[in-house]
């Protein structure tokens, strides 16, 4: 029996189409390039390499159907942005500094390229983005170190901006408002349009797309599956959260982390007056435990919060949340916007982000192998993933260009390119750990009369901590 991928997330509910995967792979086959996994990395990849060398063939397999990880079920920000940027951007000299910076604000532009010469609509709406200081006082001190340091990485005023109160209560209602930073450089789109499109014009392009065909194993000019070998020159690995689920020696460098997220009913134009969201930004505040929210192209509010990781590094299976998990994602919601009391809340679903033990994206091949290994975004994929695809077929394809002397790049195995983490298990007590120390630090500093020693000792602790997750 077919599956019903509507309820995958809010996003596939609201694509134009009947999602029917393709057929699988039940055959041998040999390519130039055999791609694991049909989300944003693998299809930026395919499509990109076929533009430079159409001779190319090119098989991706995927284990579901396109965009069902990550790429189909997260928060729906298009942002020209790399985590781990500021830690490279600091190494750098001032003329390399400004070439990353460059690559990096052009993500937006690139995506949005693409979006007209393939025709392709993903609700694409440019609103920028306010990162408010709210909900409590605290959140100012950091927000203002936040924009201080972009500052020295060489962002100008016009990339990063500070915004008072007033100013940022209109763009966004968020409470407790002290002021926050604006930047242009976030869109916000309908992630699973966009990546259903690409496989649409990947295979157009000729490149062959097998869904319902896991990659149960990654090695040297060969994927397998359940009943199946691809062999080809280059094997690229874009399994991201889902890295684990190959037989691959590169399994621990990226662990699964689930997001959760809320999408509330169609809103009046009375609640939006309310929120404000008039241009569509997208929002989160400056808390260690990450929040976000957008204005769908529909009028509804998305918001999501916190993430779980499993003991194991295991897949987050079900998209469904519980009614446990939706009862705490509302009560979340509801600190940052109380306006929304009453809205009732019509899909709700979690995702498996992937995140690297570097805390940075990583675009690398080995020559010798064949072996291409592409991700590392830390919940930025949606943008970031263009970017490390480009580079991934730069470095492929031996160009030599400005992209293979990027940061992110590498020539040569993927385990000298990034780090594995630390076995189970310390890295379940670790991710523990942390997340409660950043709870513990929050609720204080939600209590406006909790004592300023706790508060300093929470956030001694939490500042820490965060300092040797990276």
């Amino acid at each position: 029996m077919d599956r019903d991928y509507r309820h995958l997330s809010y996003w596939f509910d609201k694509l134009n189409e009947v999602v029917t995967p393709r057929a699988p792979l039940t055959r041998n086959l040999e390519v130039d390039v055999a791609i694991a996994g049909a989300g944003f990395t693998g299809l930026w990849t395919a499509y990109y390499l076929k533009k430079l060398a159409p001779e190319l063939s090119i098989a991706i397999l995927e284990a579901e159907t396109a965009g069902f990880g990550a790429s189909g079920r997260n928060g729906g920000w298009l942002m020209s942005a790399l985590e781990g940027s500021g830690a490279m951007l600091r190494e750098l000299a001032a003329p390399q500094a400004d070439t990353v910076r460059a690559q990096i604000l052009g993500i937006i532009p690139e995506v949005e390229r693409v979006l007209k010469t393939e025709n392709i609509d993903c609700d694409f709406q440019r609103g920028g983005g306010l990162f408010a200081a709210a909900r409590f006082p605290e959140q100012r001190t950091r927000a203002l170190a936040l924009l201080d340091d972009l500052h020295a990485q060489g962002f100008g005023e016009k990339d990063y901006r500070w915004l008072d109160a007033p100013a940022a209560t209109a763009l966004v209602n968020v409470r407790g408002c002290r002021g926050g930073i604006y930047t242009p450089h976030i869109a916000t789109i309908n992630p699973a349009k966009l990546v259903r499109a690409l496989a649409n014009a990947v295979e157009a392009m000729g490149v062959q797309i097998f869904e319902r065909t896991p990659a149960v194993a990654v090695a040297s000019r060969c994927l397998e599956t359940p009943s199946a070998r691809v062999r080809a020159r280059t094997v690229v690995s874009a399994l991201e959260a889902y890295s684990a689920t190959a037989r691959t020696k590169l399994a621990r460098h990226t662990i699964p982390v689930a997001s959760k997220i809320l999408v509330t009913e169609p809103l009046s134009s009375r609640q939006w007056q309310e929120l404000g969201f008039s241009t569509r930004p997208a929002f989160s505040d400056l808390s260690r435990l990450i929040s976000y929210a957008q204005r769908t192209a529909d009028g509804r509010l998305l918001f999501g919060a916190r993430g779980s990781y499993e003991f194991g590094a295991k897949i987050r299976r079900d998209a469904a949340l519980s009614v446990e998990e939706i009862a705490q994602q509302r009560r979340y919601l509801l600190d940052f916007f109380p306006q929304l009391e009453d809205a009732r809340i019509t899909h709700a679903w979690a995702g498996s982000l992937g995140i690297p033990r570097a805390y940075r994206p990583h675009a690398s091949f080995d020559p010798d192998s064949g072996l291409a290994l592409g991700g590392g975004y830390v919940g930025e994929g949606v943008g970031a993933a263009n970017l490390i695809a480009r580079t991934l077929a730069d470095l492929i394809l031996q160009r030599g260009s400005d992209l293979c002397a990027m940061p992110w790049a590498h020539i040569g195995p993927a385990e000298n390119a990034v780090r594995r983490w630390e076995p189970e298990p310390l890295r379940w007590l670790a991710y523990k750990t942390i997340n409660r120390v950043f709870a513990w630090e929050e609720q204080l500093y939600l209590r406006a009369l909790a004592p300023q020693w706790q508060k300093w000792i929470a956030a001694a602790t939490a500042d820490r901590l965060e300092k040797l997750m990276h």
